[in-house]
C-alpha cells in the first residue's frame, strides 16, 4: 500500500509540473505540445484523427518524437506508406484505451485492454510505471475527450497469429501437428479472434500410450477436431474475464469450467501455467493437460432402462455374453456422458469387477447389479 501511495503521489507530482492549458481534444493537445509531430503524422496516415477528436473518452499512451526515433531506421517511413495503413492503425490503437484512466487508476492495474483488442501489460516497480516496457514520463494531461500519459518508447502489439506464436514458443509441437492433421491451421490463422487453451508437448505426452498416434490417423479426424475445438473459445478472452465468467462455450459446442483455486487457476482439470499470451488474432493460455470433451448429453436413466429391458430376455435365452456386452457398452456410454465424479467412480469399479469375471453369466449379473444401483441414484 505504501508503494502504491508513493507512485500515485509521484504521478501527481509529474502532472503538476506539466504546464496548465485550456482543455482541447486529444489530437489538438498533442499537436500544440510540439513534441508529438510523428504521432500526429501517423494518426493522419492511419485516418485516426477524426476518431481521436471524437467524443471518446479515450486514454492515450503517447510516444514522443524521441520515442519514435528509437525504432529501427526506416520503420516510421515504411509504416507511413499507404499500403501499410492497416498495420499502422493496429500499432496506434494499441496505444489507446477506452475510457478516461487517470494515473491513480493506472498504478492499480496489471494490464489494460486497448482499442486494438490486445492487452498492454502495466508494471509498477522501483523504476517507475511501465506500459509494455515503455516508461511513463508525464501523466494526467487532461483533454476534453480523455487523458494523455506520455511514454518514452513506442509499444508494439503482437504481429504473429496463434499458430505462429505457438510455433515460436517451441513447446507446442504436438499441438501444431494435431492442428495440421485436423485441418484447423487455416482457421486458427485467420482473423478470429480466438482464445486457445494450449496444452504443452508434456501435456500431450501424459496421454495414454498410443493416443496421439491414433488420433492423428485420417479415419479419426473428426474425433481430433472435437478435441482441439474443445480448447478454443470465440473472441479474445483474457484471464481476469475468464475467471469472472467461470465457464465458457467452446467451438466444439460444450462448455469448460474456469476456476481459481488455492494452487492456481484451472480449466476443467487442467492447471493454467501461463496466461494472456497475445497473438495478432487472439490470446493463448497455456495448460498442463489435454482437455477431453465429454460425450454428447444422453438420457442416462432411459438408456439403462432400455438396456435392461433388452438384456433380460437375452439373458433368459442363454445369451449371457451378448447380454454382458450390452450392459458394458451402456455403462461406458453413461460414464462418458456424466460429470458426477462419484457416479463415475462407482461405474468404474463395477466395470473393473466385471472384467475379472471369466464366466459370462457372472459378468452379466455384476454389470446388472451395478446398473440397478445407478438407475436408483439417477433423478
Amino acid at each position: 500500500m505504501r508503494m502504491l501511495l508513493r507512485y500515485t503521489a509521484a504521478f501527481a507530482m509529474v502532472a503538476m509540473l506539466a504546464p496548465a492549458a485550456k482543455a482541447a481534444d486529444i489530437v489538438d493537445t498533442a499537436v500544440s505540445a510540439g513534441s508529438f509531430k510523428t504521432l500526429a503524422a501517423a494518426l493522419g496516415a492511419a485516418d485516426l484523427v477524426d476518431t481521436l477528436k471524437g467524443e471518446g473518452p479515450f486514454t492515450v499512451f503517447a510516444p514522443t518524437d524521441e520515442a519514435f526515433k528509437k525504432l529501427p531506421e526506416g520503420t516510421v517511413a515504411e509504416l507511413l506508406k499507404p499500403e501499410n495503413k492497416a498495420a499502422l492503425a493496429g500499432i496506434l490503437t494499441y496505444h489507446v484505451v477506452p475510457g478516461s484512466v487517470m494515473a491513480e487508476q493506472v498504478v492499480k492495474l496489471s494490464g489494460a485492454t486497448t482499442v486494438n483488442g490486445q492487452r498492454a501489460d502495466i508494471k509498477v516497480d522501483d523504476n517507475g510505471v511501465m506500459v509494455d516496457g515503455a516508461k511513463v514520463v508525464t501523466t494526467d494531461i487532461q483533454c476534453d475527450n480523455g487523458v494523455i500519459h506520455v511514454i518514452d518508447s513506442v509499444i508494439l502489439p503482437a504481429d504473429k497469429t496463434i499458430p505462429e506464436t505457438a510455433s515460436a514458443a517451441g513447446s507446442f509441437g504436438t499441438l501444431l501437428a494435431a492442428v495440421g492433421a485436423a485441418g484447423l491451421a487455416e482457421t486458427l490463422g485467420s482473423e478470429g479472434p480466438f482464445t486457445v487453451f494450449a496444452p504443452t508437448d508434456e501435456a500431450f505426452g501424459a496421454l495414454p500410450a498410443g493416443t496421439i498416434e491414433t488420433l492423428l490417423k485420417p479415419e479419426n479426424k473428426q474425433q481430433l477436431v472435437d478435441i482441439l475445438t474443445y480448447h478454443v473459445i470465440a473472441g479474445r478472452v483474457y484471464s481476469p474475464d475468464a475467471l469472472a465468467a467461470k465457464n465458457a462455450e467452446t467451438l466444439q459446442g460444450t462448455t469448460v469450467a474456469i476456476a481459481a483455486t488455492e494452487s492456481g487457476a484451472s480449466v476443467n482439470n487442467a492447471r493454467l501455467l501461463t496466461t494472456d499470451l497475445d497473438a495478432s488474432n487472439g490470446v493463448i493460455h497455456v495448460i498442463d493437460r489435454v482437455l477431453i470433451p465429454s460425450g454428447k448429453k444422453v438420457d442416462a436413466k432411459k438408456m439403462i432402462f432400455e438396456a435392461i429391458s433388452s438384456g433380460v430376455p437375452m439373458y433368459n435365452a442363454g445369451h449371457h455374453a451378448q447380454c454382458a456386452s450390452l450392459y458394458q457398452r451402456t455403462m461406458e456410454t453413461v460414464m462418458a456422458s456424466t460429470t458426477d465424479t462419484e457416479m463415475r467412480s462407482h461405474m468404474q469399479m463395477v466395470l473393473t469387477a466385471a472384467k475379472r469375471e471369466t464366466c459370462p453369466m457372472e459378468r452379466a449379473w455384476t454389470l446388472r447389479r451395478g446398473m440397478d444401483q445407478m438407475y436408483a441414484r439417477l433423478p
